[in-house]
């Protein structure tokens, strides 16, 4: 028997905020949005991996502080935590994991895009 991936499921509170905006589904905008999320996330982890071993401490930041709104918007909610404690953690004179923050990002992001993915084959 093989181990089953973790799975991230997305916020049910989120998504049904997002459909209340077309609550017919006429246009689309559920869908819409995140296909746009998808593109979006998927662009970002590949600078993320991009960013392993780099340094670059604002980079990676900034890449948190855009990704985390999106993904709570989205129900993404552990990616969306996971960037505010990037965030935080590479503020100047925080104690810097940066490797491990990328890495965590990276996690957590896939396992958002899984969830997004599966919503979108539906």
């Amino acid at each position: 028997m093989q181990n089953e991936p973790p799975r991230a499921t997305l916020d049910k509170a989120a998504l049904d905020r997002l459909r209340e905006l077309d609550p017919e589904g006429r246009h689309g905008v559920l869908r819409r949005v995140l296909d746009t999320f998808e593109s979006s996330l998927t662009r970002m982890l590949v600078q993320l991996a991009a960013e392993i071993g780099q340094g670059r401490t604002q980079a990676v930041a900034d890449m948190a502080h855009k990704l985390k709104s999106s993904a709570a918007a989205v129900g993404a909610l552990a990616l969306s935590n996971s960037c505010a404690e990037v965030e935080r953690r590479q503020r100047p004179g925080a104690p810097q994991q940066l490797d491990e923050d990328v890495r965590r990002l990276i996690t957590d992001g896939e396992l958002s895009l899984h969830a997004v993915r599966a919503i979108l084959r539906e």
